[in-house]
């Protein structure tokens, strides 16, 4: 579990094929890799992945087929900036919201405006996804996490303001950027329950028939 707030932006060093997949080694600007444990989380632009590797200020995950298929990371290359954050402690403080690492769906950049020292980003929304996205709800985009500003049928927007464009990768974003995006874990769960609902949809005493608000009936 993580809390999308950014500590670190790390380099991709080697991307080596492995059946498929990949294993793919990053270089961190301050994570101390000495003190990573092997099969601890690391969450690189959003994707949880596990620490496979870790020596020489290197640390190396292995990435599946269906992790290179379903998030950006099949289009890394030596070279390209990753946001990193470490698994949240019990005992930390959730400053963004809590983020699971479970890429949803990738969207891409559409515009960006500059918004007083700020910018403004409108990224797609791919269906799949629309559902959980609404206005003043929190997403993940590359692992940070952000308050919706706008949220439409196709798309949505956040603004960043400058603290962001200067600790994350974000800042490099420019129409056609592809972006990880990880919607509210609360949101998936209230359109699972919706679903159960039926036609009826969720009402009080659904919730209560689920457990939720005064116990079950």
């Amino acid at each position: 579990m993580f809390t999308g707030l950014i500590s670190d932006v790390g380099v991709v060093e080697r991307l080596e094929p492995r059946g498929g997949g990949a294993r793919i080694t990053i270089r961190p600007g301050t994570i101390p890799v000495d003190e990573l444990e092997l099969g601890e989380s690391v969450a690189c632009n959003g994707t949880c992945l596990t620490v496979v590797e870790r020596g020489g200020g290197r640390m190396s995950f292995d990435a599946v087929p269906e992790t290179l298929a379903r998030t950006t990371l099949g289009s890394w290359r030596p070279g390209s900036r990753v946001n990193l954050e470490r698994a949240l402690r019990l005992s930390d403080r959730l400053g963004g919201h809590l983020v699971q690492g479970h890429v949803d769906a990738v969207g891409r950049v559409l515009a960006r405006v500059a918004e007083g020292q700020g910018a403004r980003l409108t990224i797609s929304l791919p269906p799949a996804v629309a559902p959980l996205v609404a206005e003043k709800g929190s997403i993940a985009v590359d692992g940070v996490s952000l308050t919706v500003a706008h949220a439409g049928r196709d798309r949505f927007e956040v603004a960043l303001i400058p603290e962001t464009l200067t600790r994350t990768i974000l800042g490099d974003a420019a129409p056609g950027t592809p972006v990880n995006l990880e919607a509210d874990v609360v949101a998936r769960h209230v359109a699972r329950l919706h679903e159960f609902g039926g036609s009826s949809g969720v009402t009080e005493g659904s919730l209560k028939d689920w457990g939720y608000g005064g116990g079950a009936r």
